[in-house]
């Protein structure tokens, strides 16, 4: 049986990248180390298609291209005009500096795209793991953008990055990051964008700048002597001469398919007539029905339309697909008899059909067989599964309306896929499995769900969510051992709507029914600490929190250590043992800074507690600048999870007071307040709070300075440097534009400046940016 990987696993099957190796992150996912995974460099998701028999050399065009000097190259033109083809060769030309990545629909999840470019450029020159490292801790937004391409430069030596395909990707998060991507392509490096519809980037921008070399149809026409070539590898039994290449070319304009199609036609003795050309799609459904469709046999043609549902073909997937066998011999044939069989690898294992041909095939399958669509996903998602394949399997059991797979190839694989912060991708599942709630794991998985969304700063989500879990039934066991009434458990005690003893309770029966293996365990162990923490006991807390320590370390969940030792600093303040809390605060934020983990939700404490532990050790300077990375994070503190987050905003404001920043405290412990407002039943944390609000006194005027920035108008700190106009900010923040602008009033007038550039110097000069 062919078992060769799918070259589809380029972007789907994962391998650790980071350089240390880790256990499965924890959940809460956000608290747990998010070891990055990224795509096995196999098949085209990183290679452009193999040259093969026929290919016309486009040499003038390839020209064209070398002697262009701009950093961003776009080639945007119809089907057929042979864009891809162009690009190879001119990559060929280029090597080894090439990274190249053809987008796929997974790339509509911005951190999938951009983990795909760090894993061919790391293949091309090694940049170690601090592009993941950015996407794991943030995702892959265009806030994210800049600190990406910051690491893609350690590469060193200049760049050409290849998005081929680019009309895969349609989602608005992902053409937004693309955008700001070509703005910011570092000098002497090259991006270039293959797209059939028209980019949604600065174009005219990038030309007033002349940063810009834009190729169309006219550019990618064949002249008659590539036609020439054309026909003559075009497998037909007469030998083309310029006046046919000619006519062809007068008739076709140059459009590479048109030709190729027509080349067949001609030779076939039918007319070619001008009035098709321009006929679009039906025109080359006509042709391809006529010159390639009815030279098959009825059971090839059966075989062709049943295997459109898959992107990438081999032997093994295509025999489970059509329940049958040889359909290697059958690829092999189709390959040697015409140009729309692409091979993909040099062994000659791996296909596509041309897009055309796929388009068209899927469109015959939906007319002629829509009763078979689901089936044929199905036994494509069973074949992947089986194969090593699972986030396919995903795919395709989606498209095939399979639950049951559905869900448990998404309760093993939504932890990895979002701690390598791709978090639409998780998002996407959950939004199907939520209008599918009917697999025997679906509690868990909402439950699961929630958290992420939690951990996000979406508190509403969150909420939603979590009500979904909460209606569904207890009864399961998951595959790790684990009880559906555990994880439950296990998110209630996270969420802490019931007060500190049903936490403790909540985190009790988690920790009795999970499995002895599952690292959440440690979280639990974590929150009955901090119960015992905020209930005064402080010898309990320090037991359990010693305890969650061990676990944590056991499992390798870092961010989790981090956070832990953050609270027993906490709790060494408590006992008046200052000595203590700064080391367990010193020990917890190089855990953070070593690791590159000061983007986590857990990171949020870790930073608050440790400007606190400088402060009262007199280093004003450092409280400072760990004052300010530790607002940045205060987007994420919500009611969702408000046990930690209200005690951050809390260790954040005794830093303020701790260094005179009275406007800084009275913003966080506003924000503490409003949390506290949602979640009264907190432990010693209103009463804190309270003492808090008393000792910095009421609000005087208007408050000025950074940290006197609300959550809201952080939000829009990362997207400012960005190309994004304030409308379409308002749009990734799903905010009105009357919303923005009063938002932006309010933050320059709090930094004491009167326009975007001079707001994003003052930050910039802040060190808000990394």
């Amino acid at each position: 049986m062919d078992r060769a990987l799918p070259p589809q696993q380029a972007s789907r099957t994962f391998v650790r990248v980071l350089a240390r190796a880790e256990e499965p992150p924890d959940v809460p996912p956000g608290s747990a180390s998010r070891v990055l995974v990224a795509p096995v460099a196999l098949g085209t998701k990183f290679h452009p298609p193999a040259a093969r028999r026929g290919t016309v050399d486009r040499t003038a065009v390839v020209e064209l291209l070398l002697a262009s000097t701009s950093p961003v190259v776009t080639l945007v033109a119809p089907p057929g005009y042979g864009k891809t083809t162009v690009l190879a060769q001119w990559a060929a030309r280029r090597a080894p500096q090439v990274a190249w990545v053809s987008c796929d629909t997974a790339d509509n999840d911005p951190a999938a795209l951009w983990l795909a470019v760090a894993t061919a450029v790391d293949a091309v020159a090694a940049v170690g793991p601090a592009a993941s490292r950015v996407l794991s801790a943030r995702g892959g937004g265009v806030d994210v953008v800049a600190a990406f391409v910051a690491a893609l430069e350690r590469a060193g030596a200049p760049m050409t990055i290849v998005l081929d395909h680019l009309e895969e990707v349609t989602s608005q998060q992902s053409r937004a990051a693309i955008a700001e991507f070509v703005m910011r392509v570092p000098v002497g490096w090259q991006v270039a964008l293959a797209s059939r519809e028209r980019l949604a980037i600065p174009t005219a921008r990038l030309r007033a700048e002349g940063r810009i070399t834009e190729l169309g149809p006219v550019e990618l026409a064949m002249s008659v002597q590539e036609a020439e070539a054309l026909i003559a590898g075009a497998d037909v039994d007469a030998r083309p001469d310029e006046r046919l290449a000619g006519e062809l070319v007068a008739v076709t304009e140059g459009w590479p398919v048109g030709l190729y199609l027509g080349a067949l036609s001609r030779y076939a003795g039918n007319p070619l007539q001008e009035s098709a050309v321009g006929g679009g799609d039906r025109w080359i459904s006509d042709y391809l029905r006529a010159e390639l469709i009815s030279t098959l046999t009825e059971d090839e043609v059966l075989f062709l339309v049943r295997t459109s549902v898959l992107q990438r073909l081999c032997g093994s997937v295509c025999d489970a697909v059509c329940e049958t066998t040889g359909s290697a011999r059958r690829l092999e044939d189709l390959l040697a008899r015409t140009m729309l069989v692409i091979p993909l690898d040099s062994h000659r294992e791996w296909y596509r059909y041309h897009h055309l041909l796929h388009e068209h095939l899927l469109g015959e399958l939906r007319i002629d067989h829509p009763e078979e669509i689901p089936r044929l996903h199905r036994r494509a998602a069973a074949w992947y599964e089986a194969n090593g394949g699972p986030e396919e399997a995903v795919e395709h059991a989606l498209a095939g309306g399979d639950v049951d797979r559905v869900g448990r190839l998404v309760l093993g694989l939504m932890s990895g896929v979002w701690a390598s912060g791709r978090a639409g991708t998780v998002r996407r599942w959950m939004d199907w499995l939520t209008l599918h709630p009917s697999t025997e794991h679906s509690a868990a998985i909402m439950a699961h769900g929630a958290l992420m969304y939690a951990l996000q700063g979406r508190p509403v989500e969150a909420e939603e969510l979590a009500e979904v879990a909460e209606r569904l039934p207890e009864r399961g066991t998951l595959p790790d051992g684990s009880t559906v009434a555990a994880t439950l458990a296990y998110l209630r005690a996270n969420l802490a709507r019931d007060g500190m003893s049903a936490m403790r309770q909540d985190a009790s029966a988690a920790v009795g029914g999970l499995s002895p293996s599952s690292p959440f365990r440690a979280t639990m162990v974590h929150l009955d600490g901090v119960a015992h923490l905020l209930e005064g006991d402080l010898e309990a807390a320090d037991a359990a929190l010693a305890h969650a320590t061990d676990l944590a370390v056991a499992h390798g969940t870092t961010p989790l250590v981090s956070l832990v030792l953050a609270e027993r600093s906490v709790v060494a303040m408590g006992r008046q043992d200052r000595a203590a809390a700064a080391s367990f605060a010193r020990g917890a934020l190089s855990l953070v800074d070593d690791g590159g983990f000061e983007g986590y939700w857990t990171s949020a404490l870790v930073l608050a507690v440790a400007a606190r532990a400088a402060a009262l050790g007199g280093d004003i300077a450092a409280a400072r600048r760990l004052a300010r990375r530790a607002s940045l994070l205060r987007p994420l503190l919500t009611y969702a999870l408000p046990v930690v987050s209200v005690q951050a905003l809390l260790e954040l404001a005794h830093a303020y007071v701790g260094f005179a920043e009275i406007g800084g405290a009275r913003a966080v412990l506003s924000q503490a307040a409003a949390i506290v407002q949602q979640r009264p039943r907190l432990g010693t944390l209103p009463d804190a709070l309270e003492a808090l609000q008393a000792r910095v006194g009421p609000v005087a005027g208007s408050p000025r300075g950074v940290s006197s920035l609300t959550a809201a108008e952080l939000r829009l700190v990362p997207l400012l440097p960005t190309h994004l106009s304030m409308p379409e900010i308002g749009e990734q923040l799903h905010l009105s534009r009357h919303t923005v602008k009063s938002q932006v009033i309010s933050l320059y007038r709090k930094l004491g400046v009167s326009s975007r550039s001079e707001a994003v110097a003052r930050m910039t000069q802040l060190h808000l940016y990394s």
